[in-house]
């Protein structure tokens, strides 16, 4: 008998328990919706099925945004792409598809992303926003792959830009864009600019060759306009080699490099010996900290030029009566911690850059604020050459700085950080540009690697 009442008085336990649990839930059902005011209460029973109106409506809801939102990814102009923890490929549109030359962006179950798309770029892309976890970004050149032979050969590769960004549970999502448009104008615009330089070519010489005849049968001041008429085309034949040049390394990015065993310290020494006529008119003096000999394996033109053009953007920005700091040493790969390179620093006092600008300060023809880019900082009508009192008319300032050869040697195109990169990238090195911290001035880092001698 006390079994039996014991058992009951369990069942009872459990029973209340059961009952309270399902009341709870009722409860909290029927707080969706309330009493209404200025109405009597509905019934216990009506309020629920009120309650579970409400819930289906409200899914209904969702259901229809959801499949708002997959209709919208499905046909949106850019590529979108979501892969799960393991990197397997959950959901790709119809643009992505094409992107990515995929037959067909649904499966049975899912697969390995880079079973499907043999891209290893869009893998790193991927792996590098999950461990980020922040948007990351990459460009790269999509190369097909096909069994069939004769589609392969139809087939072109596809320049594209990927946006990754992390989701939850390890998700990550995947924005793809076409970058072809791009390059196809990029590839345009080299063409006509290489056109027009070639075609400027030809007749800048004949113009010089004429000035030069001139200038030795003329007396003054007719001597003096051939003079200016000289300087002047020599300096647009510079920029149209600056140009021929420039397309040149972009068409070809990793030309042909006659390397040899050179001592940078001595090109640095030899180059600063061509510059110093500038670096004269304003007083600057080279401060070298390094050591006294460094061997690399480069290009000697190439790398000649990027010295000039590296110390005459420091010259054509420094202030007078300054020093341009040049150290040289050894130091790690930024790229690779495991490899050593050599280190190139270039450091001037002058305003430095602005922020804004830094991003593109490697890019053609493009100029931070022009007032940077003046022979004279502050010049306003007088200066050290002009006796106290007298104001420089307009004509004279115009003649003297068609006269100094700071700007004739450093007419500040644009070209020549651009031509420093492509020369850089060519020799599998690196260069940034920034603002020193001790100086404020620019800041020019070249990065090459470095190949111990046996």
């Amino acid at each position: 008998m006390a079994w039996f009442l014991l058992g009951l008085l369990v069942g009872i336990i459990i029973f209340s328990g059961c009952w309270f649990r399902r009341e709870s839930v009722f409860w909290r059902q029927l707080q969706v919706l309330g009493p209404e005011p200025g109405r009597r209460p509905f019934s216990r029973s009506s309020r629920l099925t009120r309650a579970i109106a409400a819930h289906q409506e409200i899914n209904q809801s969702l259901l229809a945004e959801l499949q708002t939102l997959r209709y919208l990814f499905e046909h949106a102009p850019i590529g979108f792409l979501q892969v799960d923890e393991e990197n397997q490929l959950l959901f790709c549109n119809v643009k992505a598809c094409q992107l990515l030359n995929l037959e067909t962006c649904k499966s049975e179950k899912p697969r390995l992303l880079l079973e499907l798309v043999r891209s290893y770029e869009l893998d790193a892309l991927v792996e590098q926003t999950r461990h980020a976890q922040s948007p990351c970004q990459s460009e790269w050149l999509l190369h097909p792959v096909d069994a069939d032979f004769a589609k392969l050969s139809r087939q072109q590769s596809q320049p594209l830009r990927g946006y990754g960004l992390p989701m939850a549970q390890g998700c990550v999502a995947i924005f793809l864009e076409s970058r072809e448009e791009t390059v196809m104008l990029a590839r345009q615009r080299d063409r006509w600019i290489s056109d027009v330089a070639h075609e400027l070519k030809t007749p800048l010489t004949s113009i010089r060759l004429v000035a030069e005849t001139l200038q030795t049968r003329l007396e003054n001041p007719a001597r003096e306009w051939v003079e200016r008429l000289l300087k002047e085309t020599i300096r647009l034949s510079n920029l149209v080699q600056d140009l021929l040049d420039l397309n040149q390394l972009q068409a070809q990015p990793n030309p042909r490099l006659t390397l040899k065993t050179l001592d940078l310290v001595s090109m640095i020494q030899m180059a600063w010996t061509i510059l110093e006529p500038l670096a004269r008119e304003k007083h600057l003096q080279l401060d070298y900290h390094g050591a006294e000999r460094m061997l690399v394996q480069a290009d000697e033109t190439r790398l000649h030029r990027v010295l000039l053009n590296l110390l005459d953007n420091s010259i054509k920005y420094s202030p007078t009566h300054q020093s341009i700091r040049v150290e040289v040493g050894l130091t790690s790969d930024p790229r690779d911690a495991a490899a050593q390179c050599v280190h190139i620093q270039v450091i001037d006092a002058g305003g430095g850059f602005p922020e804004e600008s830094i991003p593109f300060l490697f890019e053609r023809f493009y100029r931070v604020d022009p007032s940077r880019t003046r022979p004279a900082a502050g010049f306003t009508g007088s200066d050290e050459n002009t006796p106290a009192g007298k104001t420089v008319s307009s004509s004279d300032r115009q003649r003297r700085r068609l006269e100094s050869p700071l700007t004739q040697l450093s007419g500040g195109n644009g070209l020549g950080l651009a031509i420093v990169q492509q020369i850089v990238d060519a020799h599998q090195g690196m260069v940034t540009a920034s603002n020193h911290p001790d100086t404020g001035g620019a800041w020019l880092q070249v990065f090459l690697p470095w190949h111990p001698l046996n």
